[in-house]
């Protein structure tokens, strides 16, 4: 019997082209990385000052602050390239960037702004915040304030940017400094299972699944396991009068000044439940430290009104689309906006009648108005009647994402499979009727890493509260991502699904006067998350097929990455993975 053996020749060649291989990938990272690393080490670039001459408003301004900025989107931090896409589409509409000393000078002055006012930041002081957001601000002209905890100054962290390095930022122009406190730390901690924790530093609340409640370190009395206070007033005023002379220690030693703007941690407590004997003792010190202070979150807008000891800002999500954002600007300002739509000839299959939708390679983003659904409709499916449709639903867990079939926009009457907070339905509306469910059933459970989650429970509690023990929260987190492979066929007056390969129904009637309509995508904001109500759905690799007589299907619309463009974009999502393993390794 004839034995085949491997050419050891052939086989040495394969080795070594699988070494040039290698060795041109590795090549090509570590340019990526140097080029970002002599990008902001040696730039020159520097900030070409507005002809505020031309201003004339007295509106008010928008405020953005971005918690951090990665090269790729993480729970905690934008991408660089979403944040590029963000900055240039409020760019592109007219939105011009603003100076602390332009915001003094509104509110003390009466001086004007332009007509669409932007006061941007970036809070925590990370290096990689710095890293990737000066090229864009250089890009669009943009200013912005770099914000800081002093007590990181000089710590040995070299995950934030120290002191010399933010003078240099200075310089530039493109930057201003600002000011989180001097300690990310906090007090009167429970646990799930409400056991009281004490005190915890930021470190020490890594694994925050097992924190049910808190409060900033200057956010109350320090309390024992009854939330009674173990300090009086004084030695209250007294901490907190050490922190803020820390603070100002730091700062003037570090950096010879402390930064004239103030955004305290944590957002919306002063004034709103903390202890007003806490509220007048930081509000004294912040009034004598700084110019003016960020006191609030979740609304982006500032009018002639407000106070500069009141200003209030909106902290983008990683996973907000572009479109998200400009949607909570209109909400907050009620300034048109202009939404992108991002590849043109694919967004030119889809009629958006309300909402905005953002076509990516072979994903629809699908953003809701605030407070309301967000529908995208296929042109060209008003007549059919026997469907299947498949797509991967990959927004937020807690939203809901749609799929429409026989959807008759004038009837008012459909048919729709809705994914919503983790849970699958089934509906089907006739014609000026409600909606009726027809079937629903939560799917699998969702996980995610300790990291995806953010601090956002603290509050002040009474001896009654802490007693009652702390329930753990068993919501999922409002940034926890899922895909779930959906596909739905309806034909004749029977419907059948699938998610994730498994059958879920087969057969189930439809009502016979829902007989032919469209094809559309929903999507829309959860009750679940009180923060926001404009959501994002995300439908990737959408197919529509047609079903004859005989159950053959034939394609009718397809909104995938084929060919080449299938190649070319796999081979961009894996080099970007190994760029951002270098960066995080190295």
């Amino acid at each position: 019997m004839a034995i085949w053996k491997r050419d050891s020749a052939f086989d040495y060649r394969r080795k070594n082209r699988g070494k040039a291989v290698k060795t041109v990938v590795q090549v090509g990272v570590l340019l990526v990385v140097a080029g970002l690393i002599y990008q902001a080490v040696f730039n020159t670039s520097t900030y070409s000052e507005p002809n505020q001459g031309t201003w004339s408003s007295d509106k008010g301004f928008v405020a953005l602050s971005y918690f951090g900025v990665g090269r790729s989107g993480t729970p905690k931090l934008i991408a660089k390239n979403e944040l590029d896409q963000q900055l240039k589409a409020l760019h592109d509409q007219g939105y011009r960037t603003i100076s602390q000393q332009d915001i003094l000078d509104y509110y003390n002055k009466g001086k004007p702004l332009p007509d669409k006012a932007l006061f941007l930041s970036f809070e925590d002081g990370r290096n990689d915040s710095a890293l990737f957001a000066e090229p864009l601000l250089e890009k669009y002209n943009d200013k912005a304030t770099f914000l800081s905890y002093a007590g990181k100054l000089g710590n040995g962290d070299n995950k934030f940017v120290q002191a010399k390095d933010m003078l240099k930022m200075q310089k530039t122009g493109y930057w201003e400094l600002g000011s989180n406190g001097y300690r990310l730390s906090y007090i009167n901690v429970f646990d799930n299972d409400g056991q009281f924790l004490g005190q915890k530093t930021e470190k020490e609340m890594k694994n925050k699944s097992k924190v049910a409640y808190y409060n900033h370190y200057l956010m109350d009395f320090i309390r024992d396991e009854n939330m009674i206070p173990t300090e009086d007033r004084k030695q209250m005023e007294a901490r907190i009068a050490k922190d803020y002379k820390l603070m100002k220690d730091t700062y003037t030693s570090k950096l010879g000044f402390v930064p004239g703007l103030y955004m305290i941690m944590h957002a919306n407590s002063l004034q709103d439940g903390t202890n007003p004997l806490v509220t007048d003792a930081n509000e004294r010190h912040i009034e004598g430290m700084f110019n003016m202070h960020f006191a609030r979150e979740g609304a982006a807008f500032n009018g002639k009104s407000g106070s500069l000891y009141d200003l209030t800002r909106v902290q983008p999500a990683p996973y907000w689309s572009t479109n998200h954002l400009l949607m909570k600007i209109r909400k907050d300002s009620g300034q048109a906006m202009t939404y992108i739509d991002g590849e043109s000839d694919r967004a030119s299959h889809w009629d958006t009648s309300t909402g905005a939708a953002e076509f990516r390679e072979n994903e629809i983003v699908l953003t809701s108005p605030a407070g309301q659904e967000g529908l995208a409709y296929l042109k060209g499916s008003d007549g059919l009647s026997d469907v299947a449709v498949t797509a991967k639903l990959s927004g937020n867990v807690v939203g809901k994402q749609s799929l429409y079939l026989r959807y008759d926009k004038a009837g008012d009457a459909y048919v729709r499979v809705v994914l919503a907070d983790n849970e699958i339905a089934v509906e089907q509306k006739k014609a000026g009727q409600a909606a009726e469910r027809l079937f629903g059933t939560k799917l699998d459970d969702v996980s995610w890493n300790e990291e995806d989650l953010a601090l956002s429970r603290a509050a002040v509690y009474t001896k009654v509260q802490a007693n009652a023990g702390l329930a753990p929260d068993n919501d999922i987190p409002v940034n926890i991502q899922q895909t779930r492979k959906v596909g739905v066929e309806l034909a004749g007056g029977k419907l059948s699904l699938k998610v994730d390969g498994k059958e879920l129904l087969s057969g189930r009637d439809i009502d016979a006067s829902i007989a032919k309509g469209g094809v559309a995508l929903s999507s829309e904001a959860s009750k679940q998350n009180e923060k926001d109500d404009i959501y994002d759905g995300h439908f990737v690799n959408v197919t529509v097929k047609t079903i004859g007589n005989g159950g053959e299907q034939k394609l009718f619309y397809r909104n995938t990455n084929e060919g080449l463009q299938g190649v070319i974009s796999s081979a961009k999502h894996g080099f970007n993975k190994v760029v951002d393993w270098f960066i995080d390794t190295f």
